[in-house]
């Protein structure tokens, strides 16, 4: 069996040119060398993995190569000498090595030094080597590499010359695993590699150990699909498919699709911050100027911008605000997925159109989604796409069925934008309802089909998002007379005087739905039912000195105020 070498050993960089993501710290090491113009003591500090000491075994192994002839690559050979400050961090290990540093090389012209990890030195070993730092002989040089260069005391920081390694960037990594998996001679899905990079947060060493992993899993065929997998990662298509669902303001899916992403053994936490990102990605993908801030591979790219047209820049703006707040929420929550829950479902209610003024932390009601008729989802549809759609479009009113000649010519008359035609169009809907039907059907019905499309019409109301006139509406139920009449009761004058101006629309439904264009409503007050209303202070004393009469001798021996 041939021994297997990871890809982090194999891959690692001999010199500059192989150095990912630190351009401009390469070519100013490489132009000190040509130039003579190295200092003798050098810090590399930045995250892990980002090639720190790479780059000080290839800078020290071409400091000395122009004048040792040897072929052998072990560091012995080009008078190179690395400590490990995390095993060798006391001060006797740094007298030792200050001792070693007065003995010129017997080859070469340097002895270099790379001590790695050198915050875990001690605060006596770090005074011990302080002079050394300082003055060191004219033939040595040190290259100190840490990832937490806070922990070093200034004394040394100010001794040093210091380049900063930054992250390895996303698209940068990816390419890289694209060059080996071309030696390796593994196919690689773009999008695959792509969630390699992101996953290893800047850090090529962390790339190639999940690209090692991968490949262990799935062969040499890498496919999103087997990396997600792998990885236990939130795959985008999740994210894409969530956002449909929210901008259709489908609810119900949203909690079972949120429900499906915590049976995967996701947390809350992490499933919004990631939404959170897709919201920002679509914003980006908004505009040309910011496209290239989105460090995505080419096919999430085109899924990108082919969403960002659907979503408009208000939703995506407050989907971000509840997102972030929800994020700043999440660890002091008692429940942290109902606190999911609520965020996603008001994201969800921000596109919907039905009520003209919302609260801040709106959700559309649960009556719009029972299970409705066709009647009621075909009043629904239309409130639907326009909340889809970024700019809002015109909803045509349904046309009437049975219109005749005489309403025709009148509209056409009063089809010019004046005070007096608005006035005119008025009246002719009244005319709608009480135009003579005698020569339209008359059909047969019973009182139970005209209560069942009573309530349908009250969801309609709801699904429209008119309140007010569904609770008047769906106060009583209506009761049918001779010759089609039907009676509706209401409890006082004021909700008669509200229903009696949407009475129209009202028997235009009842009319088309029953196939009799012969019905009409009449309304009544039922005075015993208005008695048992209480609306002011007075009224409801009145109500409770009826029950019990004592109340009336207390009122007035503490002189009580209402």
């Amino acid at each position: 069996m041939e021994h297997f070498v990871v890809s982090a050993r194999k891959y690692r960089p001999q010199n500059f040119e192989d150095v990912i993501g630190q351009k401009s710290i390469t070519n100013t090491l490489e132009n000190a060398i040509k130039n003579n113009h190295l200092a003798q003591a050098l810090l590399f500090t930045g995250p892990r993995g980002v090639g720190k000491t790479s780059c000080a075994r290839i800078l020290a192994k071409k400091i000395n190569q122009q004048d040792v002839e040897l072929a052998g690559d072990e560091d012995f050979a080009f008078n190179i000498f690395e400590l490990d400050a995390a095993s060798n961090n006391s001060v006797d290990d740094i007298r030792s090595l200050t001792d070693q540093v007065r003995i010129p090389p017997q080859t070469g012209k340097y002895k270099v030094y790379i001590i790695d990890e050198v915050h875990m030195l001690s605060q006596a070993a770090f005074n011990a080597f302080l002079k050394t730092l300082e003055e060191p002989p004219a033939h040595a040089i040190f290259i100190l590499a840490t990832t937490e260069k806070h922990k070093i005391i200034p004394t040394i920081l100010s001794r040093c010359q210091i380049f900063d390694f930054k992250r390895i960037g996303v698209l940068d990594a990816k390419n890289y695993l694209k060059t080996i998996c071309e030696k390796e001679n593994i196919t690689a899905e773009d999008d695959a590699l792509h969630i390699i990079a992101q996953k290893a947060d800047g850090a090529m060493r962390d790339a190639l150990s999940i690209f090692d992993r991968v490949v262990s899993f799935s062969g040499s065929n890498l496919t999103r699909e087997a990396v997600t997998e792998n990885l236990n990662v939130l795959d985008y298509e999740t994210y894409f498919s969530m956002t449909d669902l929210l901008l259709e303001n489908k609810i119900p899916d949203v909690l079972l699709a949120f429900n499906t992403v915590l049976a995967k053994g996701f947390e809350g936490h992490h499933f919004i911050n990631g939404l959170a990102s897709h919201f920002r990605d679509l914003l980006v993908a908004k505009d040309k100027a910011t496209l290239e801030l989105l460090e995505v591979g080419d096919n999430a790219k085109k899924k990108y911008l082919t969403q960002a047209t659907k979503a408009s820049i208000p939703f995506l703006m407050q989907a971000i605000n509840k997102a972030n707040d929800c994020d700043l929420n999440y660890r002091a929550s008692k429940n942290q997925r109902l606190l999911v829950e609520l965020t996603i479902m008001q994201i969800a209610s921000i596109t919907f159109d039905g009520e003209k003024k919302k609260p801040a932390n709106y959700i559309i009601p649960a009556t719009f989604f029972q299970a409705l008729s066709p009647a009621v989802k075909e009043i629904a549809k239309p409130i639907q796409k326009k909340a889809i759609v970024a700019q809002p479009q015109k909803v045509e009113e349904p046309k009437p069925k049975f219109k005749t000649p005489v309403l025709k010519s009148a509209e056409k008359r009063t089809s010019s934008l004046s005070l007096k035609s608005i006035h005119q169009k008025k009246e002719l809907k009244k005319a709608v309802v009480e135009e003579n039907f005698d020569h339209h059907p008359k059909d047969i019905f019973t009182e139970k089909q005209l209560q069942d499309l009573w309530k349908e019409y009250v969801a309609i109301l709801q699904a429209k998002g008119e309140r007010s006139m569904a609770s008047i509406v769906g106060t009583d139920a209506p009761k049918l007379l001779e010759k089609f009449l039907v009676s509706f009761t209401l409890p006082n004058k004021l909700m008669q005087d509200q229903f009696l101006k949407g009475r129209t629309p009202i028997t235009k439904f009842l009319r088309e739905k029953l196939n009799n264009y012969g019905l009409s409503i009449e309304t009544k007050v039922n005075e015993t039912i208005e008695k048992k209303f209480a609306y002011t202070p007075q009224e409801k004393f009145n109500k409770m000195k009826e029950l019990n009469p004592l109340l009336e001798k207390l009122h007035r021996i503490f002189d009580l105020d209402l």
